[in-house]
């Protein structure tokens, strides 16, 4: 199908030609644009993760200085990651048509313009339509950091600027909980809103003054794409609410859960099979069940899964321990650091060759984190995790960039249409491997904390010498405040309740590192296989080439 293009073609060079549709075009830059190029690219990218990431690591906080539940606390990560990861169903076509300088200017403003409203406001319905808003943006700011950083070398670093264009958004979680300790000090969350409002704006600013070259606009949209996107917009999102309110609420304690998950099935099921039968698909049903892509969705949905052994598993595990932004800053500095070297080395060491290498490289410094990790105690602290921490940080950084290298290569392979099918899988997985982590991890380590609270207490005998003598410290500690030995007494036994269901829960924390260990082990073991066979098959193909099929004789039918 020709292209039907919406302005007419500049008289480009042909290294100066987008690369698709809704690029933007690769012209010459002085030095002094290219610095600003590159640094429009960090504010942008970063700009688009550090709302939630701000939200993420003091979510406690802001719970109680909003009077939030717990249950309602989720629903400000659910409502980030439901417009996230929908708003790219559409998002690849609207920069095609409309050019993804508009995208990012709507949502950059509307994101700012919530924000503020929410600083007058600050009601718990404003709370959510900030973070709606700011998954709105984030889904512009993830590419648009990634073209502005396109921007700053010459075309033949394409490749290299490409891992680091997209690496910048995953600095934005560290950065949260450097800076969040200087902006909650004050005792209000305003601090907070006031810094992503302004951030926004600045962001805004810079994507209004520095402007991208132009690049190719074409029609891209269909009715039917917004049929398409009615449908599966829910189903995603309902999906992301089961998975971020089922370790809240309970999964079988809530039965609107199940409904809901009925729901996004039958929704996506509708949605699919419309695409599958449309002339001119959004998404590429029958390239998606293609064994290579179901390889590359459970590998990309994996690795995110992995990751969250250091957002839920080490972070849950210093919070029961009672450390909070402040004492958890040295540590994320190392994850930052962390982030930079997996990002740099990713992107220094680039190459088509190089792409599973590294994949795997990822993969073994996540496990070998968790790992490390799998014997800790309630004496830990931060600095106890700097080197654990450093090596899955570092694994972090490392995987985005390969792993968006080898599905831009297999989507392109079958043509620019197939381009937005792989965002969208891309993003999915993205979204739901890091979601579905944190609720597999979670209800395993509740699960596993019941198991050794039960078999803590049972042991707990007062007649047993050990636990009386226990006990007679734990009254001591009392003894200044309380007078009543029946108090003394009730107090030093709750303290121990207490000390007893910490330790059962670093026990369970020790069990959620051994377990994704193991996950990334047999992650590691499947994959290797898959490289096995994949080189084995190649080489089988050159040495038994297919034989050519004779040509048919004119006018003799093939049967």
């Amino acid at each position: 199908m020709m292209a039907d293009y919406l302005k007419p073609i500049p008289d480009w060079e042909e290294h100066e030609r987008p690369t698709l549709p809704g690029s933007a075009s690769m012209p010459w830059h002085p030095p002094h644009r290219r610095v600003a190029y590159a640094l429009v690219a960090l504010l942008v990218g970063i700009t688009g993760g550090l709302g939630n990431a701000l939200v993420s690591a003091n979510l406690p906080y802001l719970q109680g200085q909003l009077g939030l539940t717990p249950a309602q606390g989720s629903w400000l990560v659910a409502a980030y990651a439901m417009v996230n990861v929908t708003a790219n169903l559409l998002a690849f076509k609207f920069r095609q048509q409309y050019g993804i300088r508009l995208f990012a200017e709507i949502g950059l403003g509307l994101y700012a313009a919530l924000a503020l409203l929410h600083l007058a406001v600050g009601s718990f319905e404003t709370t959510v339509m900030v973070r709606a808003a700011s998954g709105f943006a984030g889904a512009a700011c993830s590419t648009l950091g990634t073209l502005y950083m396109l921007q700053s070398l010459p075309r033949r670093y394409t490749g290299n600027l490409l891992v680091i264009g997209v690496g910048i958004s995953q600095m934005a979680v560290p950065i949260a909980w450097l800076v969040s300790a200087g902006l909650v000090d004050t005792g209000q969350w305003h601090n907070l809103y006031l810094f992503e409002a302004g951030l926004a704006l600045c962001a805004f600013a810079a994507v209004v003054l520095l402007k991208l070259p132009p690049g190719v606009q074409i029609k891209a949209f269909e009715p039917m794409d917004f049929l398409t996107f009615a449908l599966l917009a829910p189903a995603v999102g309902l999906l992301v609410v089961v998975l971020a309110q089922g370790y809240v609420r309970w999964w079988l304690d809530t039965p609107w859960l199940g409904w809901a998950l009925v729901a996004s099935i039958a929704l996506a099921t509708a949605g699919f099979v419309i695409e599958h039968y449309r002339r001119n698909p959004l998404l590429q049903t029958r390239w998606l069940t293609s064994l290579p892509v179901l390889h590359f969705i459970v590998g990309a949905f994996m690795i995110r899964f992995l990751t969250t052994e250091q957002s839920y598993g080490v972070v849950g595990l210093m919070r029961q321990l009672g450390m909070g932004p402040d004492q958890m800053r040295p540590l994320f500095a190392v994850i930052l650091a962390g982030v930079i070297c997996g990002i740099a080395v990713s992107s220094l060491t680039f190459g088509q060759k190089r792409i599973i290498p590294q994949l795997l490289m990822a993969i073994l410094l996540l496990g070998s984190a968790a790992f490390l990790d799998q014997s800790r105690t309630s004496q830990d602290r931060p600095q106890d995790f700097f080197v654990s921490q450093f090596l899955a940080s570092m694994g972090a950084g490392m995987f985005m960039g390969p792993l968006i290298m080898l599905g831009i290569t297999q989507a392109l392979k079958q043509g620019v249409d197939h381009m937005i099918t792989f965002l969208v899988t891309l993003s999915i997985t993205q979204t739901l491997g890091g979601l579905a982590g944190s609720a597999v991890l979670g209800t395993y380590q509740l699960h596993r904390e019941q198991v050794y609270s039960s078999a803590l207490v049972s042991q707990l005998d007062p007649a047993d010498g050990v636990v009386a003598q226990r006990l007679k410290l734990q009254q001591q500690l009392y003894a200044s405040l309380l007078t009543d030995p029946v108090q003394r007494s009730a107090q030093g036994t709750a303290q121990l309740a207490q000390i007893t269901r910490r330790e059962a829960n670093v026990r369970g924390f020790n069990d959620v590192f051994s377990l994704s260990g193991r996950v990334a082990l047999g992650f590691l073991c499947w994959l290797l296989l898959l490289s096995v066979r994949t080189a084995v098959l190649k080489q089988w193909r050159k040495r038994h080439p297919p034989t050519p099929t004779p040509p048919t004789p004119a006018g003799v039918s093939p049967r």
